[in-house]
């Protein structure tokens, strides 16, 4: 009997890149672990005509109920609700414990949004589905950057740098992966100037002092320069940082290690693993994807333990 662990694959949206990279690295993920697809049978042989590749023998499914025809590079409702629909599938069976872990393939939110699918993501669905308050954190072994904003319009972020918010999410990022030290940037340039350019530091400030205060010791450090934060001699010292908003983590982040880098859900009562790059429509089904990011999320969740903590945003 197989000791391998089960991982459930939601394929992502259809009319991208996904399914193309799930066929490439079947061989190799197989030897990792016991791979269930969530995609139907007729979806599938559909996905890799058009790839002109077979569907491995050994290539196990877990049947979502839909069709539709695969347009490639498209936007549609289709293809989105089809996606959706996979990741909800892969989830569900974490939460019964059919499998050990998730790992997800990239979903085009626009496409979610076409099909009536109200989340901005997976990491957004995944709070409501397990009422739990998930930190979406991305990187490698090299650095990882946690998100105190995601998804949101960027002139909306300074009004949700509060203390107690601010706090809560520290607390929490410090329960789920016991890493130390963390940096926390600062959210305007030179982090404010001493508020020459915006004080919104000083609820960093005050949120990086009670974390500390709370854990009895220096785990928080900063306000940061967010400039500064990712040059190699600082990345000496730091290989942990928690940015307050999209942009300002996964920019430099995916400049730095783009192919690496994985996403992971923290604070989640299911592990959930995703690669950390988008539906790439100008190349699908081009057979131009590459593996490695898929590769490290399928390491990561086999990897990964869900610690316990008694922190919320």
């Amino acid at each position: 009997m197989s000791t391998l662990k089960r991982i459930a694959i939601s394929v992502g949206d259809l009319n991208g890149v996904g399914f193309e990279i799930i066929l490439k690295a079947h061989n190799q993920i197989k030897q990792l672990c016991d791979p269930l697809y969530c995609i139907n049978y007729t979806m599938a042989h559909q996905a890799a005509g058009l790839l002109h590749k077979q569907i491995p023998n050994d290539f196990h499914m877990f049947k979502v109920s839909g069709e539709f025809t695969i347009e490639a590079g498209k936007v549609s409702r289709e293809s989105g609700q089809y996606s959706y629909d996979s990741f909800i599938a892969a989830v569900e069976l974490a939460k019964s414990k059919a499998v050990d872990a998730v790992v997800t393939l990239p979903i085009h939110k626009e496409a979610w949004k076409m099909a009536g699918i109200d989340y901005v993501g997976h990491t957004d669905a995944l709070r409501d589905i397990c009422k739990s308050d998930a930190i979406m954190m991305l990187g490698c072994d090299q650095l990882y950057v946690a998100l105190f904003t995601e998804h949101i319009p960027l002139h909306e972020v300074a009004n949700h740098i509060q203390t107690d918010k601010l706090t809560s999410f520290l607390l929490q990022l410090y329960a789920t992966t016991a890493h130390e030290p963390i940096a926390v940037l600062g959210l305007n340039p030179h982090a404010g100037d001493h508020g020459v350019l915006g004080d919104e530091e000083r609820f960093i400030d005050e949120a990086i002092a009670h974390a500390n205060a709370h854990l009895g010791r220096d785990i928080f450090v900063g306000p940061i320069v967010p400039d500064i934060a990712f040059t190699p001699r600082f990345r000496q010292n730091f290989s942990m940082i928690a940015a307050m908003y999209h942009d300002q983590g996964l920019a430099p982040l995916k400049a730095l290690y783009f192919d690496q880098s994985v996403n992971i859900s923290l604070g989640l009562p299911i592990i959930r693993t995703s690669v950390d790059h988008g539906t790439a429509f100008d190349i699908a089904y081009q057979n131009k994807a590459s593996i490695l990011s898929y590769m490290n999320a399928v390491k990561a969740a086999i990897t990964f333990d869900v610690k316990d903590e008694n922190h919320g945003r």
